[in-house]
């Protein structure tokens, strides 16, 4: 294949998406090489290859066809489509992927009070994300000052640059030790799969619609297991209510207990100890609980 039929993936070289995103990869059955700088991985055994940049910068090479996907976090592509609409306006979210939780918030000093967004009218909110910022203040119809800051927004309001601010929080503990509090969401993000509304018409697009079909093989059963058991048939009704998320289980026949059968469930979310001794007492026996790599429909 020539170097351009392959696929691209941007995604972020070092940082809190970094692990997971290569897990998520390592799950779809793909495998890569990193170059000497270590900027650059060549896919093996599929034509997928990745760049490894600054997440601020994925967005844009996708737009400008660098890049075909990219795995970047919301408020970052959201970012790019409010900041840059020439070029964002063909970049979707593909898939949400379930890693890299966070919210980008409006947080005020800890002593200011705060019940309403009409009470930030006139504020200055120092921020790294004025479209998203300004989109909250325009939706609520506050009339505030964005004030943007590259870094060390949560220092803003101590230093007299700003009232409030509006950064990304975790866990929140960054909040705290610049006596600050969260007061409103601006946007919940996730890590997402990002790309052009169309996908390229070549074989890229092709290897793409591959991609999107493991990623959801892989993310629908991430968290689900898969449990076995040996039933008796009278018992049934009471042990299949009893299942974690109410799936549609697959039972079958034992030989010569026409009694039992063995029953497989694909549950959703962990099976605890609990559950499962209350499974027992109802009849169950030889449980086995398995977790789920990957599911194709």
């Amino acid at each position: 294949m020539k170097s351009r039929d392959r696929l691209r993936i941007a995604m972020q070289k070092s940082g809190r998406l970094t692990e997971p995103a290569q897990d998520l990869l390592s799950r779809c059955g793909l495998k890569f090489r990193q170059s000497r700088d270590k900027l650059f991985c060549f896919g093996e055994g599929e034509p997928v290859d990745l760049l490894l940049v600054r997440d601020d910068d994925i967005p844009g090479l996708i737009a400008e066809g660098v890049c075909d996907l990219g795995i970047v976090g919301r408020n970052v592509l959201r970012e790019y489509q409010l900041t840059h609409a020439s070029n964002g306006d063909g970049l979707d979210e593909l898939r949400p992927l379930g890693f890299g939780h966070c919210r980008l918030s409006i947080a005020l000093p800890q002593e200011d009070d705060y019940a309403e967004p009409s009470q930030l009218r006139g504020q200055r909110i120092a921020t790294s994300y004025p479209g998203l910022l300004g989109e909250w203040l325009r939706e609520h119809d506050v009339d505030a000052r964005v004030v943007m800051l590259a870094g060390s927004v949560e220092i803003a309001p101590r230093l007299g640059t700003a009232d409030a601010i509006c950064d990304l929080v975790s866990s929140g503990a960054t909040l705290v030790a610049n006596q600050l509090r969260e007061a409103a969401v601006v946007v919940q993000s996730e890590a997402v799969l990002a790309g052009r509304r169309e996908l390229p018409l070549d074989e890229r697009g092709e290897i793409a619609e591959l991609l999107l079909r493991r990623l959801d093989g892989v993310i629908q059963v991430r968290d689900s297991r898969l449990i076995l058991m040996q039933v008796p048939r009278d018992a049934l009704g009471e042990i299949t209510r009893l299942l974690p998320g109410g799936p549609t289980p697959t039972l079958t026949s034992v030989d010569g207990a026409p009694d039992q059968v063995l029953l497989q469930a694909l549950c959703a979310g962990s099976v605890s100890w609990r559950q499962l001794e209350d499974m027992k007492r109802a009849g169950a026996r030889d449980m086995l609980v398995l977790p789920v790599e990957k599911m194709l429909a």
